[in-house]
């Protein structure tokens, strides 16, 4: 059954509401919200690769604070554990037997800090409950309340001491952007609120938390049409033929984009995903999931100029797209 009118509208109003409540805290920054609303709804996770001071942990916690959920930040460092992430199994003398003992992980909004400059080891322990939203410790899997989100970040510069996230881990995220820093009109709103410190601010909730899985469900529901199918798919096997690129797009990924695209065009208000969509996507959604050849990375080419480059020479479908 496809989402109707009536529920897009229902969809866009709540949407709106959410990121102008995140607004009031990460001043200037809306597109980057919607696009971790978007993440959110679509039941996916969004990876942050920017610099210290952006607003990255007050991203999550006010995430947190507009659905109703828990947040929790975990500071990635060489000597963390996979156990200081997902929890323990620690024997209780008085009932003779082994209690589990949740880590972190276990909240609504996760905020992976500098995910890269922990062990492979301890990356790998966020794999099982970023796909299954689940955790399982000594043969016994616990699920981890919805809705479920990680919130991993990355700094681009100081790169000693950190360990390059593997390819299968980066083709987990949904979604991978910056905040970038405030504009002049932003930095100045932030600056005549300094008495307040970032971690005082709080939110008003502006949903359950059972109203984004409702959100979710419906997302899934948005109609696809056949051609804008077929846009995403020559997209995704041009990355794979691209004389740049070392490793494409895979299919998870091709997956992916339909499913944001579904997201944004609920949020905007409609009950079908047009072209324009996928476009906008396109860069947040397969950029990170490309691996360019050596000598082509050597000579300034990325990812995201590959996309743009990919969205120019492809042309979309003419005719226009509805339900």
């Amino acid at each position: 059954m496809s989402m109707t009118p009536e529920q897009a509208t229902w969809f866009a109003d709540i949407f709106a509401r959410l990121v102008g409540n995140v607004d009031r805290i990460l001043l200037g920054k809306s597109f980057v919200i919607k696009l971790s609303f978007t993440a959110l709804l679509s039941e996916g996770h969004l990876l942050l690769e920017d610099f210290p001071g952006t607003g990255k942990t007050s991203l999550a916690r006010a995430l947190a604070q507009t659905v109703q959920g828990r947040s929790s930040r975990i500071q990635f460092t060489p000597d963390l554990l996979p156990g200081d992430i997902t929890g323990v199994s620690i024997y209780d003398q008085k009932s003779a037997e082994f209690e589990f003992h949740p880590g972190p992980v276990f909240a609504n909004i996760v905020l992976a800090d500098e995910i890269n400059r922990a062990s492979p080891k301890t990356q790998s322990a966020l794999l099982e409950v970023m796909e299954e939203s689940r955790v399982t410790v000594d043969g016994v899997s616990h699920p981890v309340d919805a809705p479920f989100m990680v919130i991993a970040t990355q700094n681009p510069i100081e790169q000693a001491g950190t360990y390059r996230l593997p390819e299968a881990q980066l083709d987990r995220f949904l979604m991978k952007t910056s905040i970038g820093y405030p504009d002049h009109a932003a930095t100045l709103r932030i600056l005549e609120g300094s008495a307040t410190r970032v971690h005082e601010g709080s939110l008003t909730p502006i949903v359950e938390a059972g109203v984004v899985t409702e959100m979710s469900r419906l997302a899934r529901t948005v109609h696809v049409d056949p051609v804008v199918a077929d846009y995403v798919a020559r997209i995704v096997e041009a990355t794979r033929t691209a004389p740049e690129v070392r490793l494409g797009v895979s299919v998870r990924g091709a997956l992916a984009l339909v499913r944001v695209a579904k997201t944004y065009a609920a949020s905007t208000g409609r009950h079908y995903v047009t072209p324009d969509d996928v476009k906008l996507l396109a860069e947040p959604v397969l950029a990170h999931r490309i691996v360019l050849d050596p000598e082509a990375e050597f000579d300034g080419v990325t990812p995201s100029s590959i996309v743009s480059q990919l969205l120019i020479e492809i042309a979309p479908p003419a005719e226009r797209v509805s339900a």
